[in-house]
């Protein structure tokens, strides 16, 4: 596996990272192929697939510990890790950041709801007091093993709030420790432009799209162009495959084969390919001699 450049130094760069978001091996797998450094490992996307629910908190942390573990088991990529809340207080964050760095995340991403959290697109959210979420993204830092893991700080607070309180908070978390910030949900250009003015000085700067989000859907270059330093597409592969699979089973159903699928889909072989079967079988049969 080739590594690619350490995520805190690619952030320096002027090009942006695009991140999309992977929930197994498989679909790390494939983003790495497609050409893509990093990858966003998505609470909402081990959600949807592992519980088949809802982002609203019901994932714990064991299981994205579990989660990145078999993702760096396959690939090379830089793993930017949503550790959604730390799972409780700043003595939980430090465990979480223990954990998701030794399983091998190079990033983790903490946010300011209180716990249990939602996905930062749906409404009703609520936030930590500031000098809280401070507090455990300092937890967090003296908790890593390196330097080189990232605390992306995440504020939920533009939709409760208020968009300055939302850079105030911003401002507190950079100065906390965190080496990357994500204002979740701004809702215009205007918006996303103003963070950049008042934060892009002090840090590198997340955007994430979100397809049907209270966010304008921007291309990598738009983003790059205003400032960002980095874009998520944390759901997306998941509304792709849910799309496919419920037109596969719903043919299935109805025409008993799978016959109309055929070109949407790789057949035995194809897919064998994809995931490297006869490179694994020829490395096993080196040490049976």
């Amino acid at each position: 596996m080739n590594r690619p450049t350490p995520l805190g130094e690619r952030l320096k760069q002027k090009e942006i990272v695009v991140a999309p978001g992977v929930y197994d091996a498989l679909t790390a797998s494939l983003a790495e192929a497609a050409g893509f450094e990093a990858a966003y490992v998505s609470g909402a996307n081990i959600a949807y697939t592992r519980l088949g629910g809802p982002d609203i908190g019901l994932v714990s942390m064991t299981e994205v510990a579990n989660t990145i573990q078999l993702i760096r088991d396959r690939v090379a990529l830089n793993l930017i890790v949503d550790a959604d809340t730390g799972y409780g207080n700043a003595l939980n964050t430090q465990r979480t950041m223990r954990l998701f760095e030794r399983a091998g995340a190079n990033a983790i991403q903490l946010e300011d709801q209180t716990f249990p959290k939602r996905c930062g697109h749906l409404s009703d959210k609520k936030v930590i007091p500031a000098a809280e979420m401070a507090g455990k993204i300092k937890a967090a830092a003296d908790a890593r093993e390196s330097t080189s893991t990232l605390i992306i700080g995440r504020t939920d607070a533009l939709a409760i709030e208020g968009y300055d309180a939302a850079i105030d908070r911003a401002g507190q978390y950079i100065e906390a420790g965190a080496d990357a910030i994500f204002v979740e949900a701004p809702r215009s250009m205007e918006q996303m432009k103003g963070i950049v003015d008042v934060l892009g000085s002090r840090a590198p700067l997340l955007a994430n799209m979100v397809e049907g989000g209270r966010t304008p859907i921007k291309g990598a270059s738009e983003l790059e162009d205003i400032g960002f330093s980095l874009v998520i597409f944390p759901g997306a592969i998941v509304r792709a495959i849910a799309k496919t699979a419920q037109e596969f089973y719903q043919t299935l159903r109805k025409d008993g084969t799978t016959a109309a699928m055929r070109d949407r889909m790789f057949d035995f072989d194809g897919l064998n390919d994809v995931i490297g079967t006869a490179k694994m079988l020829e490395t096993g049969q080196r040490y049976e001699s």
